[in-house]
């Protein structure tokens, strides 16, 4: 198939990139913005690949995303371009709004265009898969798990605007017939992730002798799905899944944030036994939690597995240990990153 990946200099979206044209034999067109979390630098592996190009360009531009999906003649679109990170939503909402929501609804009449001037074949097979996050549905207690039928109950501008796309996305299946799919994922983790994120933050700021702020207690759990394993589930449901139908990916790994630097802390222990902060434990700071941060989530992840037969392949300790091994393998791409638009300051406070 020809494919287009929207945000594919992202993380989950370089991720989604580098596995179909080393495992498959589609062809890739990459349309991204580039914004700060972009970075084409993860793509390296496979840029010079014959089935992968690159259009930088917004998907709020809806002329020119319209003029493009007739010259590329797309089979499928998979839906990754997104602002995605809590704190950021925190201190600068509008950027959110744009992106997650107008931004979608721009790609959508762009795409509903297009396929309505496919002949009934090629319109019959083609696919809009929108990638969203489980944030949308909120907070869970102590137990229990989201589903595909929780409600949506979003508690940040980050998880609003995300849950406002997916009902666009809805909407745009059931009054015009887009043929889409929709997945939620959990928390992900893996190589080339940007790093005002957990793990990454963490991992750098041990290597660099700073402090590991852990927001309140670090009681708060997630569910944490290896990139590799959410990006095979991805172009499984694309390929496989119902029109109309929504999956959650989940990776089985429900984790308290406290236990995950901990973890990485161990790690990088035992993979930098010459380190000067070791012991990394010591560098733990706990700071003033995250204005509305949800207790926990956890995915029911048993409708892509009984459906499509999709299991993640990693634990969160093999993951982990290979996410902590390539940051310490490659410190020319983080160092670049850290050098640039984000030093690991705080943010979501403003």
């Amino acid at each position: 198939m020809k494919l287009i990946i929207t945000g594919g200099a992202g993380f989950i979206g370089s991720a989604v990139i580098r596995h179909l044209i080393q495992n498959t034999q589609h062809a890739v067109l990459n349309l991204d913005k580039l914004t700060y979390a972009g970075n084409l630098e993860s793509l390296t592996s496979v840029a010079n690949n014959p089935r992968y190009r690159f259009a930088q360009l917004d998907i709020g531009d809806k002329t020119s995303v319209q003029t493009l999906l007739m010259d590329y003649q797309p089979d499928a679109i998979m839906h990754l371009a997104a602002e995605s990170h809590v704190d950021r939503s925190i201190d600068g909402p509008a950027d959110f709004i744009q992106t997650n929501i107008v931004g979608t609804y721009s790609l959508l009449e762009a795409t509903r265009q297009y396929w309505l001037s496919l002949d009934s074949e090629k319109k019959a097979h083609f696919r809009f898969h929108h990638v969203s996050t489980d944030e949308v549905y909120g907070s869970l207690g102590t137990d229990g798990l989201f589903t595909e039928t929780t409600a949506y109950q979003p508690n940040s501008p980050y998880s609003a605007s995300k849950a406002s796309s997916d009902m666009l996305v809805r909407a745009w299946h059931h009054t015009y017939g887009l043929p889409v799919v929709t997945t939620n994922c959990s928390n992900n983790y893996g190589a080339y992730q940007f790093p005002e994120k957990l793990i990454p933050l963490m991992i750098l700021n041990a290597l660099e002798g700073k402090a590991l702020p852990v927001y309140g207690k670090g009681e708060n759990i997630r569910d944490w799905l290896y990139v590799d394993d959410h990006a095979r589930a991805l172009c499984l449901v694309l390929t496989e899944g119902k029109i109309g139908e929504t999956y959650n990916i989940g990776g089985h790994n429900e984790q308290k944030n406290i236990d995950v630097v901990h973890m990485i802390c161990d790690l990088l222990d035992e993979l930098r036994p010459n380190s000067p902060h070791k012991p990394h434990k010591q560098l733990i700071k706990y700071v003033t939690d995250r204005p509305g941060h949800d207790l926990r989530y956890a995915i029911d992840a048993n409708k892509i597995k009984n459906e499509l037969g999709w299991i993640p392949e990693e634990t969160f300790e093999t993951g982990l240990r290979k996410t902590v091994q390539w940051y310490l393998d490659n410190p020319n791409w983080w160092q670049r990153v850290r050098d640039g638009s984000y030093r690991g300051e705080r943010l979501g406070l403003g």
